[in-house]
């Protein structure tokens, strides 16, 4: 996907409606005030053709920053968020709610942005030594935990 299809996509789901229960999507998720993409996700094959993991995450990394800047052009600079306190929370029991459980999960920062009622994340995580990497955003009127 390119950084335009990924422009497209967060405006689709700024203006689409909200699911009553969680479903997925060709993109992602949705369910109850929100939507989540998952505009590169996870480990994929390698074969001589493709990149070492370090060249993946280079190319997963800009592609981050490339949406980001895109989108502080559109909306000025995000929050970034913390998900440290959240993450503690919830490794203490407490139960994180969707949207929000699996950015708590997975992610250690997210960039914020509130348009219109709704808000804005985008979340990276990169596998430690691997060639993991996930880049989402999520689009939610369900306030941040």
């Amino acid at each position: 996907m390119t950084t335009a299809h990924h422009l497209r996509l967060i405006d689709g789901m700024r203006t689409r409606g909200f699911p009553p229960e969680r479903t997925p999507s060709d993109w992602g998720v949705s369910g109850p005030g929100y939507h989540t993409a998952f505009l590169r996700a996870g480990h994929q094959p390698w074969d001589d053709d493709e990149p070492s993991a370090p060249e993946h995450q280079a190319q997963c990394l800009a592609e981050h920053d490339a949406l980001l800047t895109l989108l502080a052009v559109r909306w000025g600079e995000p929050q970034v968020m913390s998900l440290w306190s959240a993450q503690e929370r919830m490794m203490a029991g407490e139960v994180m709610a969707d949207p929000w459980a699996d950015p708590v999960a997975g992610c250690e920062f997210l960039r914020l942005w509130r348009v219109e009622e709704r808000w804005i994340a985008v979340g990276l995580v990169l596998e430690d030594g691997g060639p993991g990497c996930e880049l989402t955003v999520l689009v939610t009127v369900v306030d941040p935990p």
